[in-house]
């Protein structure tokens, strides 16, 4: 049976503080970036660390979604890196 609760996202679902359900969504949002752009360069994880400025275990978690292990700060720097724009809208 379910609960009939509907969640804008899962962050939503799993946080209950709105500042940090944001700051995990615009997290999330720059690592599937970036994992998707190393993916399409078809690195190694050696080279995708040289490029990203981190050693090879970062880029093993980065990889594997783990999102816990990234700052936003570090992740638009990465993003940077890899040549993405990255750019934030701020709406009231």
């Amino acid at each position: 049976m379910t609960s009939g609760l509907q969640y804008e996202s899962v962050w939503d679902a799993l946080e209950e503080d709105p500042v940090r359900v944001q700051n995990l969504k615009l997290r999330s949002a720059l690592l599937i970036e970036i994992t998707e752009k190393l993916r399409s360069l078809d690195l190694t994880q050696a080279k995708a660390a040289e490029i990203l400025c981190i050693n090879q275990p970062r880029v093993s978690a980065l990889l594997q979604g783990k999102i816990s292990r990234f700052r936003l700060d570090s992740l638009v720097d990465m993003a940077h890196r890899l040549g993405l724009n990255v750019s934030i809208q701020v709406a009231a």
